[in-house]
């Protein structure tokens, strides 16, 4: 029986056409895997679905009637339940707090607060999630705060169940969690719309597929007779073997020897992560890192760019020692992009040419005064350099899609132009398409000299992209190699295990 239906819905903003004459089903017992690029419309549709827009023309249809979403609330109250890429949790609030935020249970004018702790421990556990439901959301990670979001969804006993990149934040554990709890809602005859970009996932989890190109479904079947190569043509256009670019000649060896160092960082100690990490990046290479969440990858960013205190921090770039913080790296020609684009990697309120140029305005600037065309025309040029897909440089950042946000958040690091990029999961929530512009562009960088440290939990870009990967270990960098001498088991063995032991000859 089918729950969710959309009949030839399209959907217009103004002059721009988002979608155009969809047909889309999900069943009940069925998990449906919706796919397409970054602005191929999966967000739009999602958010017809959710009550957030009313098609331009065409329905949607709920266990076989038509039914007017008229907002979010009335979309969860007709059994729609929606999870959203972009994290949603209120900081300041409790897990349980965010659990029932909005429908939260009353005893006659006050919050029921007996029943508010049953309801949130109840979902938690349904998803094996040891949270306690009193601690506070902005004490916890982002794959903490993506768990609260899943047990929102499940509280109130969704029919439908939306799920927009759900494990961009979440540990190869957790998404096995994740899975063995959606294969459980489905057995229970729920309907799950299941939205990645990780091939791999939707074909491990998803029942039937969906693929969105251009506003248009242009494929749809069942998974067990595609491969990822097919879904790949079918989104972008091009085989899965395309996604990665060639070797570059002259990759480093597991030693770097006779290249030229661009960071070195000697016993590196955050507060509290990392506990130590030793490496050197050199000039011209991509240098992958590696570890399960947690581990201390993204403070080791942090720390080396000084945005996080350190106990002790010894950061040299190009054989100049750093002493402060951000703006003193940058000036000695070191760039971050963080991980958070919706918080830290991007102002989503400003525009883009704004984004691009706002650490660097005396680029920019004539006489002291900053010029709107030249701002323009360094945004454009730096947005074109990572195909950022936009109607222009004025529009605000958060009218754009979760990829082309994410490549402003890097463009801005061309216009910095630094030597160095610390780069925190650059291509989470971004299509094939787009993974594959990003990695030609970093290998282009690389090629002319840029050094580029590379953090990522996703193992096959790291071995298809990296010169020397180094994996993190409990808040300690362990395991450097070249890229050739890791394997996808080591990598992970080493992240959850620490480094392989040998036996001392005699």
């Amino acid at each position: 029986m089918t729950a969710l239906r959309a009949v030839g819905v399209s959907k217009r903003f103004g002059a721009v056409r988002a979608l155009e004459g969809v047909d889309f089903e999900v069943r009940r017992g069925e998990i449906h895997a919706l796919l397409g690029e970054n602005g191929a419309g999966k967000s739009t549709l999602l958010g017809v679905f959710a009550g957030v827009h009313a098609p331009t023309t065409g329905h949607i249809e709920l266990d076989g009637r038509v039914a007017e979403l008229r907002g979010p609330r009335a979309a969860a109250e007709a059994g729609v339940a929606m999870i959203h890429q972009e994290l949603c949790s209120s900081p300041d609030l409790t897990v349980e707090q965010n659990i029932v935020l909005g429908r939260e249970p009353r005893r006659g004018p006050f919050v029921d607060r007996s029943a508010m702790r049953a309801l949130a421990t109840t979902a938690l556990a349904r998803i094996a999630s040891s949270l306690e439901p009193t601690a506070r959301i902005g004490s916890l990670g982002p794959s903490e705060r993506q768990l609260v979001e899943i047990a929102r969804a499940l509280a109130f006993d969704a029919s439908v169940v939306i799920l927009d990149e759900p494990t961009s934040s979440l540990t190869a554990i957790e998404v096995q969690r994740l899975f063995a709890v959606l294969r459980a809602l489905r057995d229970e005859g729920r309907a799950i719309v299941y939205v990645s970009h990780f091939l791999e996932e939707v074909l491990a989890v998803a029942d039937r597929y969906s693929v969105l190109r251009d506003g248009r479904c242009v494929a749809s079947g069942d998974m067990s007779t595609t491969s990822a190569s097919e879904l790949t043509s079918f989104m972008a256009g091009r085989r899965l073997d395309e996604v990665y670019p060639p070797p570059r000649v002259g990759r480093s060896d597991d030693t770097g020897a006779g290249s030229v160092p661009a960071l070195e960082a000697r016993e590196l100690v955050g507060r509290p992560l990392p506990h130590a990490a030793n490496l050197t990046l050199f000039r011209g290479e991509i240098f992958g890192v590696f570890g399960l969440v947690g581990a201390g990858r993204t403070e080791l960013l942090r720390v080396l760019f000084g945005l996080d205190k350190a106990r002790v921090r010894d950061v040299m770039i190009a054989g100049r020692r750093l002493h402060g913080g951000p703006p003193e790296a940058l000036r000695a020609g070191l760039g971050l992009a963080s991980e958070d684009r919706k918080d830290e990697g991007t102002a989503l309120d400003l525009s883009i040419a704004l984004n691009i140029t706002l650490s660097r305005l005396a680029a920019c600037a004539r006489h002291g005064v900053v010029s709107k065309r030249r701002q323009r025309s360094a945004a454009q040029a730096c947005a074109e350099a990572f195909h950022v897909r936009c109607p222009g440089m004025q529009v605000a950042v958060s009218t754009l899609s979760g990829g082309n946000q994410q490549k402003v958040a890097l463009a801005r690091l061309l216009h910095d132009g630094v030597d160095v990029l610390l780069l925190d999961e650059p291509t989470r929530g971004i299509d094939v398409a787009s993974k594959a512009e990003i990695y030609a562009r970093l290998h282009e960088l690389a090629g002319r000299g840029k050094s580029i440290l590379f953090v990522s939990s996703y193992v096959p870009e790291l071995l298809g992209v990296c010169d020397r990967i180094a994996v993190v270990h409990r808040g300690t960098l362990v395991e450097t190699r070249a890229v050739a001498a890791w394997t996808e088991h080591d990598l992970i063995g080493v992240a959850a295990q620490g480094p392989i032991k040998h036996e001392k000859r005699a």
